[in-house]
């Protein structure tokens, strides 16, 4: 029997998957994940210069935009050393306690995610429903604390499940699914009974991305109850059109993390190429298209972006 069966979690290593059945072409498969993350990082910094640098631009929706910015770099930073790791060099193993501080990040940067996204429809909703207030609400106080309510937010809602995973004994394969770790997927490689963290887990998602993105239905309900009120079609195009970037950022967010609690928890016998796509999408699509689709959407963001690589 092997050391890995029936042992603490600091005494074996967990195997790291890339794409299942394309093993011999891992390599030109790190072409396009390098590229990625070339493309992810240097478009995010971007967005975090311009915002920085023009002071035109201190606004409450580039604010949130900035702090979404460094969000999905910490993302990036958390998920691609491991990914490359295994494409580039084929290296698969990682520690029990690199994992699980590997998926606390993923997930708390994720509900950070999540909790900006929310912010940000908040933001829409000033904007559209309550313009003369808009400026007096959104002051740079609140915002401040807005950001480190949804880091304290992440902390206390993610913190403990790497806790309670540390309290099983881990006696079945030690493969992983992901090129990266995720609760419910070392969560699986318990011999444990898992119903605390199973429990907890979908609570944190319901209470979290779920709750999140009802609200920010909502705020879109009310947004468009404005705006169909209003008499002019020019005008009511001009406010939807401001919310176009945002929706994008919320579908492009949420439908892969969607996909992907569904097949976890109530799918069986599911392909697991369908969970690596998925995988995949949720960690590297938001960070490599939130500064694309800003920068296409906002003229103002984009006229600021021609400018300096004009210079």
């Amino acid at each position: 029997m092997s050391a890995f069966n029936d042992t603490k979690f600091n005494s074996a290593l967990l195997l790291l998957t890339g794409i299942p059945g394309l093993e011999d072409i891992h390599l030109w498969i790190s072409i396009p994940f390098c590229l990625i993350y070339v493309l992810s990082m240097v478009g995010n910094s971007v967005i975090l210069f311009i915002i920085k640098e023009d002071t035109s631009l201190h606004e409450p929706m580039y604010i949130f935009l900035s702090m979404l910015a460094v969000t999905d770099i910490g993302l990036l930073i958390a998920t691609m050393p491991t990914i490359l790791g295994i494409y580039l060099f084929n290296s698969r193993e990682i520690s029990f306690n690199a994992c699980f501080a590997q998926l606390f990040f993923i997930h708390f940067l994720q509900v950070i995610e999540s909790s900006l996204l929310l912010l940000m429809a908040f933001d829409r909703y000033m904007a559209i429903c309550e313009p003369l207030r808009y400026a007096s609400i959104l002051t740079l106080p609140r915002i401040s604390k807005m950001g480190l309510l949804c880091i304290l937010r992440g902390m206390a809602i993610i913190l403990p499940l790497p806790l309670l995973l540390k309290r099983y004994r881990y006696c079945r394969a030690s493969v992983l699914s992901h090129s990266y770790c995720l609760h419910q997927d070392i969560m699986k490689t318990a011999c444990s009974d898992i119903t605390v963290n199973s429990i907890y887990g979908l609570t944190a998602k319901l209470l979290t991305m779920g709750l999140d993105s009802l609200l920010i239905l909502l705020s879109y309900v009310l947004i468009l109850s404005t705006v169909v009120s209003v008499v002019s079609r020019t005008e009511c195009m001009k406010a939807l059109n401001t919310c176009i970037s945002h929706l994008c950022a919320v579908l492009i967010f949420y439908m892969p993390e969607i996909g992907l609690t569904i097949i976890f928890r109530f799918v069986k016998g599911y392909s697991p190429m369908v969970s690596v796509i998925l995988g995949y999408m949720s960690v590297l699509v938001p960070p490599l298209m939130n500064p694309i689709v800003y920068s296409v959407k906002s003229k103002h963001l984009r006229v600021r972006i021609i400018k300096v690589f004009l210079k």
